[in-house]
């Protein structure tokens, strides 16, 4: 699994149909599923971005995660991280997961995030989405956990 983190002042994500879904304070997840991801990579991703501390305290200082700071995330499917790009100039697909075993597995990502009490909006997935955001910082981690399948 690969996770781009933004943190955000606030972001939303539309999908054709002009579903919502918004946070304020929190973090953008764009999220990519390998065909080797299971649920062990989803909990193990899930943790490490509950307890990172990327929001600052009253010196400024990286020093809150985002419990501390009463933030929100907005997880966003995005099977595109997984491309290959390392030949030719088209972007290969083969180490993305199929549609159905990502949907899974993102979803029991989400829940995980859920589980350690951080409310948890959601983009479509296999949908296109308009994303806007308001990049705070800019602060952006890209965070990968090696597939356990």
């Amino acid at each position: 699994m690969k996770v781009v983190i933004q943190r955000v002042t606030d972001a939303y994500v539309l999908s054709p149909e002009k579903e919502k879904e918004e946070i304020g304070k929190g973090l953008v997840l764009l999220v990519g599923v390998g065909k080797t991801d299971g649920s062990a990579a989803a909990r193990s991703l899930a943790e490490k971005i509950s307890k990172m501390r990327v929001f600052g305290d009253d010196k400024g200082k990286m020093n809150l995660d985002i419990s501390q700071v009463a933030g929100e995330i907005l997880s966003v499917p995005q099977f595109t991280l997984m491309a290959r790009t390392d030949k030719g100039n088209r972007p290969g697909f083969d180490e993305a997961a199929l549609p159905e075993k990502a949907e899974g597995i993102w979803r029991a990502f989400n829940e995980s995030l859920r589980n350690r009490g951080i409310a948890v909006k959601e983009g479509f997935f296999g949908k296109y989405m308009e994303i806007c955001l308001k990049n705070d910082g800019p602060v952006t981690f890209v965070v990968e956990e090696v597939g356990d399948e």
